[in-house]
């Protein structure tokens, strides 16, 4: 709240004048009597403290017109203004093996991909002073949103990814590539890619080491996350009348090559074997790449002084009303 025009409030120093003038007796009266016991006989009871609601109505009616006067102000929302802080690609691996069911949702056992798809929008909601962009990756690379601050509309891209929208594969290199090539136009003070698989690069016509590079001589961090238990995973698939069935799937992550990805960017490797250790991964790359700095605030104020301005012209209309019906003066 504030006061666009304060200075208005000295005028409240003139209400105790009001009163006062307005309480005082008239010099001459207007019709004499010999006696006023008859009059008390015929005047209604109590109609001396009744004209006293006259002087109250206007009393308030001037107090509410100064304080309309002064534009009282409420700010109704905070804008804060955007600066060039941290621009972050997230590189997701879409391929088959990433429909196995080795984590936990809230509904029991998950996918890979939709552990990752509740991680990652934490993730964001964590972030939204930060541009993030998304690319999908199988056989292939995909930029399925670039860099931006729309996180709803990046939610939204995020939510419609699927395995079997790239033909199958794992293109780690490639797919750091093009992660790497959204972020190299990037004027950010912190740029970095945080880029997850549960496979080997056995894709693509760019090796991981190459794409390591490139994002290092850019001063790219790779943060490298690989995504599956240790052992064998339960993988869906059909029996032969159409039920849901498991069987055991080997989980070969390339654990050396994520390794020097990161190493070679001066970032870090994880290894996330279930769900709470997914989720303390990508919290744990949210603290490590956070950038302090202080944007200027600004408040969108809406006016107020209709609310009592029109309070003051219906007391005064009030007080008007009265003194000429009910509470008239006579003579």
């Amino acid at each position: 709240m504030q006061l666009a025009d304060p200075w208005w409030l000295a005028l409240l120093l003139v209400v105790p004048l009001v009163v006062r003038a307005l309480r005082r007796p008239t010099a001459r009266a207007a019709l004499r009597f010999p006696s006023l016991g008859i009059l008390r006989t015929v005047a209604p009871r109590g109609a001396g403290q009744r004209r006293a609601v006259l002087l109250v109505l206007r009393v308030v009616a001037i107090v509410a017109a100064v304080l309309a006067m002064t534009r009282p102000q409420a700010g109704s929302a905070a804008t804060k203004i955007h600066r060039e802080g941290v621009d972050v690609m997230l590189a997701v691996d879409v391929s088959g093996s990433m429909l196995a069911e080795d984590f936990t949702g809230p509904s029991g056992r998950a996918s890979r991909l939709q552990a990752v798809k509740s991680v990652v929008k934490e993730f964001v909601s964590a972030r939204p002073e930060d541009r993030i962009g998304l690319v999908l990756f199988s056989a292939r690379p995909y930029t399925q949103c670039p860099l931006t601050l729309d996180h709803g509309w990046l939610l939204q891209n995020l939510d419609r990814a699927e395995v079997g929208m790239i033909e199958d594969g794992t293109a780690i290199g490639s797919a750091l590539a093009s992660a790497v090539n959204r972020l190299r136009p990037s004027t950010a003070k912190s740029k970095f890619v945080v880029l997850l698989t549960d496979g080997e690069n056995n894709a693509g016509k760019i090796t991981p080491q190459t794409a390591a590079e490139a994002a290092a001589a850019l001063g790219i961090k790779v943060y490298t996350v690989g995504a599956g238990t240790r052992g064998m995973a339960p993988y869906p698939t059909q029996d032969m009348f159409g039920n849901k069935v498991y069987r055991p799937m080997a989980v070969d992550i390339d654990e050396t090559t994520l390794k020097q990805v990161a190493a070679t960017t001066h970032a870090r490797y994880f290894r996330a074997t279930d769900t709470p250790t997914l989720h303390e991964i990508y919290a744990e790359i949210d603290r490590s790449e956070k950038t302090e700095f202080e944007a200027p605030e600004y408040l969108d104020y809406r006016e107020l002084y209709p609310w009592l301005l029109w309070p003051a012209l219906g007391f005064l209309l009030a007080e008007i009303g009265l003194a000429e019906t009910r509470l008239r003066k006579l003579p």
